[in-house]
């Protein structure tokens, strides 16, 4: 198994003169990957974009797809990665627009607290308050809340996994179900990929354990089922897409959700790229990203048809 050439031409450069996360503080850590974000010149053409603050003092970005179709539309919920403790609406703002056209659905991007100023559950209930927001005003927004997704890339890989066993351990809303992009799925940090790829392919396990240290420096509860869905009884849960990493410190525990929640009877699709690595979704003018972004894009549609 080899890197894909593209991500290898990129690992030397991928932190130049960025410091490791773990030598700095929250704050510090968000201020340097803000300075080293530069958007697209010329954004993904999109039917809509609309900023909103929701209850609770959430604000979220309300994507609508540049489609010709009419009558309500599909919905995601979008929890975006950054270890809990960095990255915006603005960083995932691309990915954000290639689903929405790619699903042809209504993406609800989520701008969650962060770590370490909110900590857990802070993140977790902001996304699961924007999902019963969405639920609750999907048809004055031109949603179908039938066909309601909870979705997000590696942190908010994991919130959209809480999210949905939120949904179903209090009673709503429905979800059709849950596309989990190279999620932190369990703090355990001694699984074989951990070892494996501890250093070298830009995730590293020092930086991980950090990103928990932010998020919930309780160790004790750090296997609670909100926290850790491995953890979870997961029965029950909506039918998932699970992509994973080949060099990614977090690709074991993204497989073995996939596979327990397979054991329990739920519908699941696990995509494995074996030359990837994480994060690789929202680095820009990668091929392998642009194939994975239509792959799950596919994968999310093929959810809601089965759903009927």
């Amino acid at each position: 198994m080899k890197v894909d050439p593209e991500i290898a031409a990129l690992l030397p450069v991928l932190n130049t003169g960025f410091p490791a996360v773990e030598t700095m503080s929250g704050a510090e850590a968000r201020a340097a990957v803000r300075s080293r974000y530069r958007p697209p010149q010329q954004p993904q053409p999109i039917g809509s974009v609309e900023d909103l603050v929701i209850p609770g003092d959430i604000p979220v970005r309300i994507y609508r797809p540049a489609t010709d179709l009419t009558g309500p539309l599909p919905i995601v919920v979008y929890a975006h990665g950054g270890g809990f403790v960095f990255c915006d609406l603005d960083t995932h703002d691309d990915l954000c627009r290639s689903l929405s056209n790619g699903v042809g659905a209504m993406v609800v991007s989520v701008d969650y607290r962060l770590a370490p100023e909110s900590r857990w559950p802070a993140a977790a209930d902001d996304v699961y308050a924007a999902l019963c927001w969405v639920a609750r005003r999907a048809d004055e927004l031109g949603g179908d809340v039938s066909k309601i997704v909870v979705a997000g890339d590696s942190a908010g890989g994991n919130l959209a996994a809480v999210t949905a066993i939120l949904a179903r351990d209090r009673g709503g809303p429905e979800i059709a179900g849950q596309a989990l992009l190279y999620p932190v799925i369990a703090a355990d940090f001694d699984t074989e990929s951990y070892r494996r790829f501890e250093t070298g392919f830009y995730n590293t396990r020092a930086a991980m354990v950090w990103y928990w240290e932010q998020y919930l420096p309780d160790t004790g509860d750090r296997s609670h089922p909100h926290a850790s869905p491995l953890h979870a009884e997961v029965s029950g849960l909506p039918p998932a897409v699970v992509v994973t990493a080949g060099f990614d410190p977090l690709q074991s525990e993204g497989e073995v959700y996939a596979e327990t929640l397979a054991a329990q009877g739920v519908p699941v699709v696990h995509r494995c790229y074996p030359g990837a690595i994480h994060g690789f979704m929202t680095m820009p003018g990668l091929t392998l990203a642009d194939a994975a972004r239509r792959q799950v894009c596919a994968d999310i549609r093929a959810i809601l048809d089965r759903d009927g």
